[in-house]
This record gives structure tokens, C-alpha cells and sequence, in this order.
């Protein structure tokens, strides 16, 4: 359940992200439609830029944490809210009982056929 509502959080961050690369566009937008007019307003000019600056640098800080993320997650680093690394190691264990398990049985026929013999 934890990492359904984490993964759920994540998609949240990258909708709010794509909102604000919404806003830059309009801001943008605004912008240039503002200098391609003959009088300018100095001011609204100079209030996209300042909106349109601040949201880059919120979504390159946004966008850079969620490739963090993701790289610890690709990586198999532990992370906050997974389980993947955890259940890896099970798995691994798991086939190294089975390989064991093996050898063992392996041991116990040689030795009864030692034994035979």
C-alpha cells in the first residue's frame, strides 16, 4: 500500500511539474507578445520575465530531484519507500538455498555410493 501512495505522490510531483512548464509556456508567451507590440509595458515585461525565470529554476530543481529518484531506483540504491532492494536480496538468497540444497544432495549420493561400494 506504501508504494502505491508513493508512486501515486510521484505522478502528482510530475503533473504539478508539467502545470508549471504550462505556466513558463504562457509566461513566455505573454513575453514575447508583449515586445512585439510598438510601446511596451516595462513593467508586465519585466514581471514574465521574473515569473518565467523563477519557474525554470523551479522546474529544473523539480525535474532533477525526480531523475535522483530514479536513478536510485534503476540503480537498486535503497531509497526511500521501496522495497526493491530488499526483495532482490530475497530472491538471491532464495536461489543460493536451492543451489545449496543441491550441492548437498550432490554430497549425500556420492556418499551412499561410496558407501555401497
Amino acid at each position: 500500500m506504501a508504494t502505491y501512495s508513493l508512486a501515486n505522490e510521484r505522478l502528482r510531483a510530475l503533473e504539478d511539474i508539467e502545470r508549471e512548464i504550462g505556466a513558463i509556456l504562457q509566461n513566455a508567451g505573454t513575453a514575447i507578445l508583449e515586445l512585439s507590440k510598438e510601446k511596451t509595458n516595462e513593467r508586465l515585461l519585466d514581471r514574465q520575465a521574473a515569473a518565467f525565470t523563477t519557474s525554470v529554476q523551479h522546474v529544473e530543481a523539480e525535474l532533477t530531484a525526480q531523475i535522483r529518484y530514479l536513478t536510485q531506483v534503476a540503480t537498486g540504491q535503497p531509497h526511500e519507500g521501496s522495497s526493491y532492494s530488499s526483495r532482490k536480496d530475497c530472491q538471491m538468497a532464495l536461489k543460493r538455498v536451492d543451489y545449496a540444497r543441491l550441492k548437498i544432495s550432490d554430497v549425500a549420493r556420492t556418499c551412499e555410493q561410496m558407501l555401497e561400494n
